[in-house]
């Protein structure tokens, strides 16, 4: 390995827990090589926050990937027929989109080959996780061994480590974590079902969580709500 600058390829959806990671990733010293993706998901306003907080930590590039998961529908992301739930569910919610994070880290890990970037950071979290299957340790272990399986520099002294600083933090602890880093999270956007402002609707899910880690972290919520 040379002296070069450490690079990594950052995941960034434009919410609170990827904000945080890719902050992480920053204070570390990586170069961040940021990836967005345009992949048919009911509120496209999480890419103009992606797009804010990548200008706002810095990052080497920052690239959006146009993906048609809408195509396949099966959750209430990327289906306009189903409804978001605004009641909690038990096991598996329908906002669950088909083997996203296998896909996102599968594309991310093609960039970081390219790059010979030495990460792939993701913000996923197996504590407020809303029941992801593709958000548990097993799945990120299983997915880093098959990467340095399945590519070049895998198999040539060049492995590729998949980064999950959020795995065990509760979101009141990610909050606080990125606050010490300076993210601002009135940026964000963690709605489901953001409006074009990117204002949220304060009843789903992903909206539920973002609030309860605010008051349990003892912190004014800078969301905007419609």
């Amino acid at each position: 390995m040379t002296n070069r600058e450490k690079r990594a390829v950052v995941l960034l959806s434009g919410g609170l827990d990827s904000a945080t990671a890719l902050a992480i990733a920053k204070s570390q010293g990586y170069a961040c090589h940021v990836l967005s993706f345009d992949y048919g998901q009911r509120s496209l306003t999480e890419l103009n926050a992606a797009k804010r907080v990548a200008d706002s930590i810095g990052v080497a590039e920052h690239r959006v990937l146009r993906l048609n998961l809408e195509d396949f529908g099966g959750s209430a992301l990327t289906d306009t027929n189903i409804e978001v739930p605004e009641q909690e569910s038990e096991g598996i919610p329908i906002t669950y989109v088909p083997a996203r994070n296998t896909v996102f880290l599968s594309l991310a890990l093609g960039w970081a080959e390219v790059l010979h970037a030495e990460a792939i950071f993701i913000g996923v979290n197996a504590v407020d996780y809303s029941g992801y299957p593709d958000c548990r340790p097993e799945f990120i272990e299983a997915f880093e061994k098959m990467a340095n399986l399945a590519t070049r520099n895998g198999v040539s002294g060049e492995p590729i480590r998949i980064e999950t600083p959020l795995i065990d933090m509760t979101k009141a602890e990610i909050i606080l974590a990125g606050g010490k880093l300076g993210v601002d999270y009135a940026e964000t956007v963690s709605c489901y079902q953001a409006d074009d402002d990117g204002r949220a609707c304060g009843q789903c899910d992903s909206c539920r969580l973002r609030a309860k880690g605010f008051a349990d972290a003892g912190l004014p919520d800078p969301t905007r709500y419609h």
